[in-house]
């Protein structure tokens, strides 16, 4: 099968049978539903982007496993190249959605699973390996969207997954069968897992021999049989099921999304089973995944920050402002940031190695660098885009008002005039295009965009804790203690 479009990935959709909750009631028709369609819209244009002649160079790569041209997004990273381009090509999908376009889960996901699996044949003669680049083969055939679901609910944090009172708060093994398992339980926060046409299932933890059940790893399509899914919400959300709204949305276009997906008796059969109960492997597909989903903020974020480094300017523009030193001197420290992470995220990539399967493994201990400044900086850039802006972007009256005909004035003049006119600043900036670019930046800032640029910054794919952790652990104190110590004369005694 050759690539999609967008439109035909659109069109995919609606011959699944997902199952999709939201506001306490089934969604029939969620591929055209207001609130979601937007981050639908998101994913097709990473489809589009392959089909643009100036961009396929880095959205088309080339399969190890059949030579065939694929989206990048089905690949696997065979050179430092791969992973500095999957790294280039975020960043430009972020510049043109200025939001999460929710794919790289799943692109990180393969990465993780191809190693670890080859690796657990290894030690104990399974077939994982094999079964799992079977199953990639039919994705990249096919151009599937594949959501990677990593994030239990966890229920008491103080608990291992076996000692929890309710097991369904870590996905787990319900019953073992000849030819498969049935496996509950759920996952959270699953970014794109609505608009995906599979799902991989991992661990979320490093896990014990007692918790064997909860060692699982496995493919499953979305609308299995027992698996639904829960809407997530975002701040200002409802906006996009307003009458005629468009000013008030910011970036109507696209946008992200998250849900809670559950497990209720889903049947999972062998072929599809990627990791059953080798509990000493699920640390390290964590781990190996968290470092590629760290590194993928080194791209994707900051091709959002770009987007808000330009309206920002604009903002400053629109406001007359944009002459002052204050104000350059802001646009100055974001571009500073954001750049910062970028080198994060390249540098990472540059320093990869090949791992036992023979495919590339970004540098893990600049990865968890790369996504701590994420932590920090996006919401830095946040910051000083609306110190640029002014109150008047989480201030000002609705889009209706602006286009009332209602007349209040004593000399007849409309509620629309009012405020056309009042919130108007050089007679060369049309005051409805100032009024876009504030609300876009705050729903990028604050509203349902966030979930694709601040707060995700912040949680996605893992806290700020997981990333200092992982330093300390690949910081080689010893190493740079040695170091020091040659330097300065002391041995050792």
């Amino acid at each position: 099968m050759a690539l999609m479009t967008g439109a035909e990935y659109i069109e995919s959709l609606r011959k699944l049978n997902t199952k999709v909750y939201m506001f306490g009631e089934r969604i029939e028709n969620w591929v055209d539903h207001p609130m979601i369609r937007p981050s639908i819209n998101c994913v097709a244009a990473t489809y589009d982007a392959a089909a643009d002649a100036a961009e396929s160079g880095l959205m088309i790569a080339t399969s190890n496993l059949t030579g065939h041209k694929i989206n990048r997004f089905s690949n696997i990273h065979m050179s430092t190249d791969d992973l500095c381009k999957k790294v280039k090509m975020q960043r430009m999908l972020g510049q043109k959605t200025a939001s999460c376009f929710q794919r790289c889960v799943g692109m990180d996901s393969f990465n993780a699973v191809y190693s670890t699996t080859f690796e657990i044949d290894e030690k104990y003669g399974t077939d994982y390996h094999e079964r799992f680049k079977k199953f990639l083969i039919m994705v990249q055939d096919n151009d599937l969207t594949v959501d990677g679901a990593m994030t239990d609910p966890k229920g008491d944090r103080s608990k291992s997954p076996s000692q929890q009172a309710n097991p369904d708060v870590f996905v787990h093994v319900k019953e073992v069968r000849e030819d498969g398992i049935v496996v509950r339980g759920a996952k959270a926060h699953q970014t794109g897992s609505v608009n995906s046409h599979w799902h991989i299932f991992m661990p979320t933890i490093a896990m014990k021999p007692e918790d064997k059940d909860f060692a699982l790893c496995f493919a499953c399509p979305s609308d299995a049989d027992g698996l639904f899914m829960v809407y997530g919400r975002q701040s200002c959300d409802t906006r996009k099921l307003e009458e005629g709204a468009d000013i008030d949305l910011g970036n109507k276009q696209f946008g992200g999304q998250e849900a809670l997906v559950i497990l209720d008796d889903v049947f999972i059969p062998n072929e599809y089973i990627f990791m059953n109960g080798e509990t000493e492997f699920a640390g390290m597909l964590v781990e190996r995944f968290a470092g590629y989903h760290r590194q993928s903020y080194g791209g994707c974020k900051v091709g959002v920050g770009d987007v808000i480094i330009g309206a920002a300017a604009l903002a400053a523009e629109y406001n007359g402002c944009e002459k002052a030193s204050a104000v350059k001197d802001k646009l100055v420290e974001m571009t500073h940031l954001n750049e910062t992470m970028y080198c994060c995220g390249i540098a990472c990539s540059a320093d990869g190695h090949a791992t036992k399967a023979g495919n590339y493994e970004i540098n893990l201990l600049e990865a968890n660098v790369c996504k701590q400044n994420v932590t920090r900086f996006p919401y830095e850039i946040a910051r000083l885009a609306e110190d640029i802006a002014g109150g008047l972007m989480v201030t000002m009256p609705s889009e209706k008002d602006f286009k009332s005909d209602l007349v209040v004035g004593k000399n007849g003049e409309t509620l629309g005039e009012f405020c056309t006119s009042l919130l108007g600043t050089k007679p060369e900036v049309d005051t409805m295009d100032r009024m876009r670019i504030l609300r876009f930046l705050e729903n990028i800032c604050l509203g349902s965009s966030a979930v694709g640029y601040r707060t995700e910054s912040l949680h996605g794919a893992g806290s700020p804790q997981a990333q200092r952790i992982m330093i300390a652990r690949q910081g080689n104190m010893e190493g740079k203690q040695k170091l020091a110590k040659k330097i300065a004369g002391i041995e050792d005694k």
